[in-house]
């Protein structure tokens, strides 16, 4: 995958809210259809393996590449976490300047998160947000 978000991507994510305002984030997921174009879109901002995402949206692999043929329709839950990952990869993309400098960073253990590498947070709300203000604060000059 290239460094650069392709234009059809960029224009796709252009809206979707930062992760710490949680009343856009809301009201984003309910007002518009967030579905296999949505996942594919991730699919798109990352080089990692669907296993990888699958265990961010706590589906199994299977039901990942499942929902990414077909218009089903999506818990709440998923459509929220999709839209959140979507977010924050919009934002370390921006901080690191490229989707491969993002994702090496999110796969590689971290001594300041414990031992853990970023990309062990993501399967939940919280832990998304947690590493969002870890990339902020990498923005202002914080230790990576």
């Amino acid at each position: 995958m290239n460094t650069v978000l392709d234009k059809k991507v960029n224009e796709s994510i252009k809206d979707i809210p930062e992760i710490g305002d949680f009343t856009k984030i809301f009201f984003y997921v309910n007002n518009h259809n967030i579905n296999s174009r949505y996942l594919n879109i991730l699919k798109e901002l990352t080089n990692l393996k669907d296993d990888i995402i699958s265990n961010w949206l706590n589906i199994n692999t299977r039901t990942f590449r499942n929902y990414k043929k077909s218009d089903i329709v999506l818990k709440d839950n998923t459509k929220e976490h999709i839209v959140l990952l979507i977010s924050l990869y919009k934002h370390g993309i921006e901080v690191f300047d490229s989707i491969e400098n993002f994702d090496k960073w999110l796969i590689t253990e971290n001594f300041l998160l414990g031992k853990k590498a970023p990309m062990d947070f993501l399967d939940t709300v919280s832990g998304l947000k947690f590493i969002d203000d870890k990339l902020t604060a990498i923005e202002y000059g914080d230790n990576v």
